[in-house]
C-alpha cells in the first residue's frame, strides 16, 4: 500500500502548525532579510550596487513566477513531497548561496532559492487550513500569520546584525538549522489528504509558459522601473508589453482550456474575490509603508541603517501580540467587524504618522507603529479566515496561490509606486518651497544672514560665506521637501486603507459548521 492509499494518520494540528511554520518564516524572511546587506555584498564581490540588487530582483521574479502554480504542483506531485523538496530546495541553495565567489553564482541560487521558496508560502496555509477544524480556523491564521507579518519587518534588523557582527554570508547560512528542522517536521508530521492524488489530466504547458513570461516581466517592471525612469527606457516598456500580451492571454486561455493550470473561476465566489483585492490592498500598504518609513528615519532623521531596523521593531511587537489574541476572537465576533477595525486602525495610525516632523523623538515613532502592528494583526488574521471560509478544500492550493501572489504583487506595486512618488514628490515640494525663498523676503534674507553669520564667525570671508549659506539654505529647503512627501505618502496611504473599508460587508460572514475531520 502506497502512502497515497494509507490512512492518514491523525496529528494535531498545532504540531502540524509549527511544522509548516519553520520553512515558512524562513522564505518570509529572506525577502527583506538581504536589503541591507547588498552594500556588503557588491564589495565583497566586485560588482556595483545596482548589480547588486540582482540579487533581490532575481529572487523576487522566481518566487513570483512560482506562486500561482503551487496549487497544481501540489495535485501533480503530492503536497507532502512538494513541501519536502522545496524545503530541502531552499536550504541548500541558502548554503550555496553563503559560498557564493561571485554575483553570477549567487543570482542563480537566488533563483532557485526563490523558486524553492515561493513554495511554501501557499502550501504552508493550505496544510493549515485543512488540519483545523473550520471554527479553529482563526487561531490557525492567527499563529500563520505571525510569520506572514512579523518576518518581513524582522528582517532587516537581523539581517544588519549579522552582517555587522559576521559577514553577509551568513544572512544565507542562518536558514540551514531552521531547514533542518523543517525537514524533520515535515517528514514525521506531514501527510497528504486522501483527495490529493496525481491525475491524468494533461500538463497545461502553454499556459505555465505564458504566466511565468508574464509575471516575470511584471515583477522586473515593478523592481527595476524607477531606476530607469519607467516608459521613458525602451526595455521597460517592451517588457510591459509582454507583460500585457502574455496575461491577458493566458487569463483567455485557462478559461477556456479543459485542463487549467490556475482555476480562475474560483473568483465567481464573491466573498473570494473580494478577500483577494483586499489582501492585495493590504500588500500594497504594509509592503509599501516598510519601505517608507526606514527610508524616512534614514534620509530625513539620520538614523543608522541597524538603529532604523531597531526603530521598527514596534510594529512587529504589535503583530505578535495581537496575532493570536484575534485568532481566539474571530471564533466569538463577526470577523467581518474585526477585519473593520484593522483596517480603520491602520488607516488612523498611517494618519498619526504623516503627522510627523522634523523634531519628532523615539516615542513619536513608537507608538503608531506598535498599533499599526497591532491593526494588522486585526486585519490579516480575519481577512484569510474569511477569504477562505467558503473554498472547498479540493480548491484551497489553488485559491492559497492566487491569495498568496496578489499580496506579493500587491507589496511590488506598492514599493515601486512609493519610490517612484517619493522621488518625484521630494523635487515638486522643493520646487514650490524654493519658490517662496527671494531677497525680498524679510524672513528668507534674515535667516541667510544668520546663517552667513555663523560661517564667518568660524573665520571665513564674506565670498565663501555667502556660497555656504545659499548651500545651507538650499540643504534646508531640501529637507523640508522631503519631509512633506514623506508625510503626504503616508496619508495616502492612511486613504487607500480607509476607502476599501466599505468592501468588507460585501462579503458573507463565516457560518460556525460543523468540525472538519483533519485533512493534512
Amino acid at each position: 500500500m502506497d502512502e497515497q492509499s494509507a490512512p492518514v494518520p491523525y496529528v494535531n494540528p498545532w504540531v502540524i502548525a509549527v511544522a509548516v511554520m519553520f520553512g515558512t518564516f524562513m522564505e518570509v524572511l529572506d525577502t527583506t532579510v538581504v536589503n541591507v546587506s547588498l552594500p556588503h555584498i557588491a564589495g565583497s564581490l566586485s560588482v556595483t550596487a545596482e548589480e547588486a540588487t540582482w540579487a533581490l530582483t532575481s529572487y523576487l521574479v522566481a518566487n513570483a513566477v512560482i506562486l500561482p502554480i503551487t496549487g497544481f504542483l501540489a495535485n501533480y506531485f503530492g503536497r507532502k513531497r512538494l513541501l519536502m523538496s522545496a524545503v530541502v530546495g531552499f536550504t541548500a541553495s541558502s548554503f550555496m548561496c553563503g559560498l557564493a565567489p561571485n554575483l553570477a553564482f549567487l543570482v542563480v541560487f537566488r533563483i532557485v532559492q526563490g523558486l524553492t521558496g515561493g513554495v511554501l508560502q501557499p502550501v504552508s496555509q493550505a496544510v493549515m487550513l485543512e488540519a483545523f477544524p473550520p471554527a479553529q480556523r482563526g487561531k490557525a491564521m492567527g499563529f500563520w500569520g505571525l510569520g506572514i507579518v512579523v518576518a518581513p519587518m524582522l528582517g532587516p534588523v537581523l539581517g544588519g546584525w549579522l552582517t555587522d557582527n559576521y559577514s553577509w554570508r551568513w544572512v544565507f547560512y542562518v536558514n540551514i538549522p531552521v531547514g533542518i528542522a523543517s525537514i524533520i517536521m515535515t517528514k514525521l508530521f506531514i501527510f497528504d489528504p486522501s483527495y490529493i492524488r496525481r491525475t491524468a489530466a494533461k500538463v497545461d504547458a502553454w499556459g505555465i509558459g505564458m504566466l511565468a513570461v508574464g509575471i516575470a516581466a511584471l515583477q522586473i517592471i515593478l523592481d527595476k522601473g524607477q531606476q530607469e525612469d519607467w516608459f521613458s527606457s525602451h526595455w521597460i516598456s517592451g517588457l510591459a508589453i509582454l507583460a500585457g500580451v502574455m496575461l491577458v492571454a493566458f487569463i483567455i486561455r485557462e478559461l477556456t482550456t479543459a485542463d487549467p493550470v490556475l482555476h480562475l473561476r474560483v473568483f465567481k465566489e464573491r466573498t473570494y474575490a473580494t478577500g483577494v483585492f483586499l489582501m492585495t490592498t493590504l500588500g500594497f500598504v504594509m509592503y509599501g509603508s516598510l519601505v517608507l518609513l526606514p527610508l524616512f528615519l534614514q534620509t530625513v532623521l539620520g538614523y543608522p541603517a541597524i538603529e532604523a531596523g531597531i526603530a521598527m521593531a514596534p510594529r512587529g511587537l504589535g503583530s505578535f501580540i495581537s496575532m493570536p489574541i484575534v485568532g481566539f476572537l474571530t471564533a466569538k465576533f463577526d470577523p467581518r467587524k474585526l477585519l473593520s477595525v484593522g483596517l480603520f486602525g491602520g488607516a488612523i495610525t498611517l494618519f498619526a504618522l504623516g503627522s510627523l516632523n522634523l523634531q519628532v523623538g523615539y516615542w513619536d515613532i513608537f507608538w503608531p507603529q506598535f498599533f499599526q502592528g497591532l491593526s494588522m494583526g486585526l486585519i490579516f488574521v480575519p481577512l484569510t479566515t474569511i477569504t477562505m471560509s467558503l473554498i472547498a478544500r479540493e480548491e484551497m492550493g489553488n485559491a492559497t496561490s492566487i491569495f498568496n501572489l496578489m499580496r506579493n504583487l500587491g507589496g511590488s506595486v506598492g514599493i515601486a509606486t512609493i519610490a517612484t512618488m517619493l522621488s518625484r514628490n521630494a523635487q515638486t515640494q522643493y520646487n514650490v518651497l524654493g519658490s517662496h525663498i527671494s531677497m525680498f523676503d524679510t524672513q528668507a534674507r534674515a535667516m541667510l544672514d544668520q546663517i552667513r553669520g555663523g560661517f564667518i564667525a568660524r573665520g571665513m570671508d564674506f565670498s565663501a560665506a555667502t556660497n555656504a549659506a545659499y548651500a545651507a539654505l538650499s540643504g534646508i529647503v531640501s529637507q523640508q521637501a522631503v519631509m512633506v512627501a514623506f508625510v503626504q505618502l503616508f496619508r495616502i496611504l492612511a486613504l487607500v486603507f480607509a476607502v476599501v473599508i466599505p468592501l468588507v460587508f460585501i462579503m458573507r460572514r463565516p457560518k460556525a459548521g460543523q468540525p472538519a475531520a483533519p485533512a493534512h
